[in-house]
């Protein structure tokens, strides 16, 4: 590893760690399921949290887990000869995602938000099938806040997303570990250490990005005169005043002389 990518790595565990200590995302016994999809936030969260786990204080184990959801052009050899290169417990998941889309997605319906549920549910499945307690997924910073403007902006909702949940299913603990680690920090680590990006191959992933896109251009275009726009957002979903908000089931009839 380059003297570059070492910097960087040891910045994202540091961040790692710190992550996986306030929100208690491991734990000694877990077998935790790692979504690898071929990006460079997956490679990253993979390789952080097995280097992690080379010297953590208590035990667990990671099993990378790969779904091809169908789409024509995936190159997941790619993806295969990373893991095996590096000596990762790994599972690749072949799934019909793609044909079940073309055939059932219905008028109106986001074709990504079908997608990811239906790779979520495969996800889910294999890491039941493997004796998994968590889902690690990649998501970093970035994402986080992303997504709180997304909701904000577009579906009227203040939320996020959250380091620690039950998944859907009730079986599975998702944990993202990356939630401290910006997204500039993951592309200068994925560059020095020359992962082998493998883009999904959906045919419609340009179309529908553009909303997280804009939200992504505003939060840089934001950053040039508030450098640390990012950490104060990320700051604030941290540290919520429900009583200061407008949601009627924290309204409270008690006076409070700073309000």
């Amino acid at each position: 590893m380059t003297p570059e990518a070492q910097k960087a790595f040891h910045q994202i565990q540091r961040k790692t760690g710190k992550a996986i200590g306030d929100f208690d995302l491991i734990e000694a016994g877990d077998r935790i399921a790692v979504g690898v999809s071929g990006g460079k936030d997956s490679y990253t969260l993979l390789h952080v949290l097995e280097a992690l786990r080379k010297k953590a204080p208590v035990k667990f184990e990671l099993v990378a887990i790969n779904i091809d959801s169908g789409f024509p052009g995936y190159q997941k050899e790619q993806i295969e000869a990373h893991l095996l290169h590096h000596g990762f417990n790994y599972q690749m998941a072949a799934t019909n995602a793609y044909q079940i889309i073309e055939e059932k997605l219905r008028p109106g319906t986001s074709y990504c938000a079908f997608c990811a549920r239906l790779r979520r549910g495969s996800l889910y499945s294999q890491a039941e099938q493997h004796h998994c307690n968590k889902v690690a997924l990649g998501h970093h910073l970035d994402d986080v806040i992303e997504t709180l403007l997304l909701n904000q902006f577009y579906a009227g909702t203040l939320s996020a997303m959250s380091a620690k949940l039950l998944a859907d299913n009730g079986k599975h603990t998702v944990i993202r570990p990356l939630v401290y680690t910006e997204e500039t920090e993951i592309q200068r680590f994925s560059n020095a250490f020359h992962f082998p990006i493998v883009n999904c191959s959906c045919p419609v992933v340009a179309q529908e990005d553009q909303k997280r896109q804009r939200m992504k251009q505003l939060v840089h275009d934001l950053a040039r005169e508030i450098p640390e726009i990012r950490r104060s957002m990320i700051a604030a979903i941290s540290n919520v005043h429900p009583r200061h908000l407008l949601d009627k089931n924290y309204v409270t009839t008690r006076s409070h002389p700073h309000t």
